[in-house]
């Protein structure tokens, strides 16, 4: 089972990639941190994966660094025994066992062969070592997928959509061993689509879209980042609350979501134009709703809960 030694932070610093006049990764800057599981997450195109590659050395950045405790993914001395890595969910030879597939990158990177079998049996895939992986299914690939990730005992943990195809055991499994890794110390980034799942995961969350970050921080206070405000004068104080930067979403027919300002500023520019509130309250909100709300209208505005 992997142990985590030491402090092993990613540090994303001005980050930039362009291809030709698109720029898909623009001036990122994020920190995992330890012990923590951070979730990653943007609609399609947004720069998730483009970013993860360059974290990888797979693609290299026009402008800014990726480092993992303070070096470069290529100038760490033995890399597959720092950061475990799942990518390409196909990155496999269909005429070759998950087993063999396992063994051929243990060898290559000097891990000991009995990691395959702990790896395979940590996976829940023990029962399947010796198949064809085009024979597999999409979960089983993505187990596999996860095994490769971890066969170095890596403290450091980067994956793209790794519960994709899993069942519902399977992601249970999967929640449950990110958790132990960050429990020990270790640093886990998961890009994924399963907001439901990363909801239940994830302690921080970094939002990306069009290659911008438009929400950071730590994903409980960012669900209160939102107040709930009743009065009589309902049309009034949103003209008043938008004049001073917020977002209003209509609630019921006294009551508005208010986001993008603090609910003490709320309350002091209702005073200052003489509307009285009924009611002002923090109001919590999914991640799916919240995600909804950052990709569709925040691009360009960062919502930093840090």
């Amino acid at each position: 089972m992997t142990s985590a030694t030491g402090s092993h932070p990613i540090v994303i610093e001005h980050l930039t990639k362009r291809y030709g006049e698109n720029t898909v990764v623009d001036d990122l800057s994020f920190t995992v941190q330890p012990g923590r599981v951070t979730g990653f997450l943007g609609p399609n195109g947004s720069g998730k994966s483009t970013t993860m590659k360059m974290m990888l050395g797979l693609a290299s950045a026009d402008r800014g660094r990726v480092t993992v405790s303070g070096r470069n993914y290529r100038d760490l001395d033995n890399p597959a025994h720092t950061v475990g890595a799942m990518i390409e969910s196909d990155a496999f030879h269909p005429g070759r066992s998950g087993r063999n597939h396992l063994r051929i990158l243990a060898d290559a990177t000097g891990i000991p062969q009995r990691r395959v079998a702990e790896v395979l049996g940590e996976v829940g895939l023990s029962h399947a070592a010796d198949r064809q992986v085009g024979a597999y299914s999409l979960g089983m690939r993505q187990r596999l997928g996860l095994a490769a990730a971890l066969l170095g005992e890596p403290p450091v943990l980067i994956l793209d959509e790794p519960g994709n195809g899993l069942d519902p055991e399977g992601i249970r499994t999967l929640r449950d061993r990110l958790r132990a890794q960050s429990g020990r110390g270790g640093t886990v980034l998961v890009s994924s689509h399963l907001l439901a799942e990363v909801e239940h995961l994830a302690d921080d969350v970094v939002v990306i879209n069009e290659g911008r970050i438009v929400a950071q921080g730590p994903l409980a206070e960012l669900q209160q980042a939102a107040t709930l405000v009743r009065t009589d004068n309902r049309d009034r104080l949103c003209r008043v609350l938008e004049d001073a930067g917020a977002t209003i979403e209509h609630h019921d027919s006294d009551g508005v979501v208010v986001r993008d300002i603090q609910i003490d500023e709320i309350g002091e520019q209702a005073f200052a134009a003489g509307i009285v509130l009924h009611e002002l309250s923090p109001q919590a909100g999914s991640l799916e709703e919240l995600f909804l709300n950052w990709t569709n209208t925040r691009i360009g505005q960062e919502v930093d809960a840090s």
